[in-house]
């Protein structure tokens, strides 16, 4: 195990153990307000379509995101996650359209677009635990947003990146592999962050 990957997973171990301690109450307060915050982003304001996911437990809420999106005209593509890791992807109909699957994810359960649908996205939500001054995101380390990321150098795409934390995630340092991918911008409760040019 590289020095990187070990220090990813301390990383991972500690952050999910504050995510944890979050109650309810403090969970749904901070979707409504990470909700207006991505609304106001330019990059989600403007695009057509944005390949984004449904949170669980207490990743930082998604759903009304979701919905805020696909009620503005967006197309919302959600990722369905296949037996290789890899990411399929379907349009979010609504939330009475998700089927629960595998690791306790919820997944769209419309037609399967295939892996390269990604590349029609003008925006990419991430997931993640934590990004740093440089933008560098730590994934949850199953690899699934490695390939996504990958796929899009690959097509020639360059969608907005972003990734909607909790104000603690912003940290100094993420241990980085030649694999990773800066994001574009962060949303926390207490503001957005951009990075790069």
């Amino acid at each position: 195990m590289s020095e990187d990957t070990s220090g990813k997973s301390a990383m991972r171990r500690e952050l999910l153990a504050v995510r944890a301690l979050l109650s309810n109450e403090d969970a749904r307060a901070a979707e409504s307000v990470l909700t207006r915050r991505a609304l106001n982003l330019p990059e989600l304001a403007e695009a057509r379509t944005v390949a984004a996911y449904v949170s669980v437990g207490r990743e930082p809420g998604t759903r009304a995101l979701l919905d805020a999106l696909r009620a503005r005209g967006a197309r919302v593509l959600l990722p369905v996650l296949m037996a290789d890791n890899d990411l399929d992807w379907a349009v979010y109909e609504g939330p009475e359209r998700l089927v629960r699957a595998g690791r306790g994810l919820l997944e769209p359960g419309g037609t399967r677009l295939g892996p390269e649908a990604v590349l029609e996205a003008a925006a990419v939500l991430l997931p993640g635990l934590a990004v740093d001054g440089r933008g560098m995101r730590l994934g949850r380390g199953g690899g699934s947003y490695d390939r996504v990321l990958e796929r899009l150098v690959r097509g020639g795409a360059s969608p907005a990146l972003v990734v909607l934390l909790y104000a603690n995630e912003v940290v100094a340092r993420v241990p980085e592999e030649p694999h990773d991918h800066p994001v574009l911008a962060v949303v926390t409760p207490e503001g957005v962050r951009r990075f790069g040019p």
